[in-house]
């Protein structure tokens, strides 16, 4: 039972692994095609940071999940019901936080704050 187990989470895993990457292979495809500059090794590098973030944050709840934070078990659908809930009312809040936080982004920039200014704050 243990070696079907197995099996499975490697199947979905190179599953998930070939779905990002045919993901990448677009995105570069069409940054080369119609980006300015040279956004596509800015693109690379995020997303090389992001992956290896999730794939850090993957091997620590399968490997050690005692020692996993909350939000990595909630994240990762491990979890128990503590754990989900958690993570259902800090994205809530994040949520409702991020509406106002657009509203006033978007007054900024069209009363002729710099964009790239009020992007990064």
């Amino acid at each position: 039972m243990q070696t079907d187990t197995h099996f499975s989470r490697t199947v979905v895993g190179l599953g998930i692994l070939g779905v990002i990457l045919a993901l990448v292979t677009v995105a570069v495809v069409l940054l080369r095609e119609h980006a300015p500059g040279d956004m596509i090794p800015g693109f690379l590098v995020g997303l090389g940071i992001g992956v290896a973030g999730a794939l850090v944050m993957a091997w620590r709840v399968f490997r050690r999940p005692e020692r996993a934070s909350t939000f990595e078990r909630a994240w990762t659908q491990t979890g128990d019901e503590r754990e989900d809930t958690l993570l259902t009312r800090a994205l809530a809040v994040v949520g409702l936080a991020s509406l106002p936080l657009v509203g006033i982004t978007t007054l900024a920039i069209g009363f002729g704050a710099e964009a790239p200014m009020v992007m990064t704050l």
